[in-house]
């Protein structure tokens, strides 16, 4: 298994940061579109998430009622996920998920909030996709949820885009074009003191997502902007597209 993804860069320190790092993406109003349309997405089959991390939608999905299995290779983000309440009632495969095998057949293969770039080549993003296609049964779904690469934003010459400032952190991304390389800067500013959490990852336009699909066997039913299903434009700043296993 390679060791840059989940135990490199998500191990025991990102772990313990890892939820208050990424607050905003546990309110409310973030995860609740996302479980209800994983949900429906599921209907009355069982879910496999990839890279279940520390259980920010695994937790709220098996409140629904939908059985939920995870895969993820750091043992420590894992450890978090059975410490909170309904933790220990999902089973997690301890892995890489683009070549981790679990038992059974999913309706729903679902991987978010841009976990697929932690892959940093093309080669194990594919091997991602026919390993969710391998999990799923006919008829089922695989769910990613990405942001489109910011690169319009970048001004010539230069490979850093801003993410965002505020009294407590700062985060960029510097992009490699030639290798489609992506490095995400995370520094939290906690009294004197300022700690760094540095994240690799390789981006994939929505296009070449595509083609992994059709080499994995799926086929593109939906691409929305959005978890409320807003259309995906040329503007658009990520994307939730579904894929089929015919």
């Amino acid at each position: 298994m390679p060791d840059h993804y989940g135990a490199g860069f998500f191990g025991e320190r990102e772990a313990a940061a890892y939820d208050d790092l990424t607050a905003d993406m546990f309110d409310a109003a973030v995860v609740t579109p996302v479980v209800a349309t994983l949900a429906d997405l599921a209907g009355h089959g069982r879910a496999l998430e990839l890279g279940i991390g520390t259980g920010r939608i695994a937790l709220p999905l098996a409140e629904r009622g939908v059985p939920v299995h995870g895969i993820d290779v750091s043992e420590a983000m894992v450890a978090r996920l059975r410490a909170k309440p309904g933790g220990r009632e999902i089973d997690v495969n301890i892995g890489d998920f683009a070549t981790t095998r679990v038992d059974g057949y999913f309706s729903l293969v679902y991987l978010v909030f841009n976990t697929i770039f932690n892959l940093i080549t093309q080669d194990e993003q594919v091997a991602c996709f026919q390993n969710a296609a391998a999990h799923l049964e006919a008829g089922g779904s695989f769910v990613v949820e990405l942001t489109v690469p910011d690169l319009q934003r970048i001004q010539p010459g230069q490979d850093i885009s801003m993410i965002g400032v505020d009294a407590r952190s700062m985060s960029f991304d510097v992009y490699d074009v030639v290798t489609q390389r992506l490095t995400s800067h995370h520094f939290v500013i906690s009294g004197d003191r300022i700690s760094s959490y540095p994240v690799e990852g390789r981006y994939a336009w929505p296009a070449e997502l595509d083609l992994m699909a059709r080499l994995a066997g799926l086929r593109l039913r939906e691409r929305w902007g959005g978890w409320k299903r807003e259309p995906f434009t040329s503007l658009s700043r990520s994307h939730v597209s579904i894929y089929e296993k015919p």
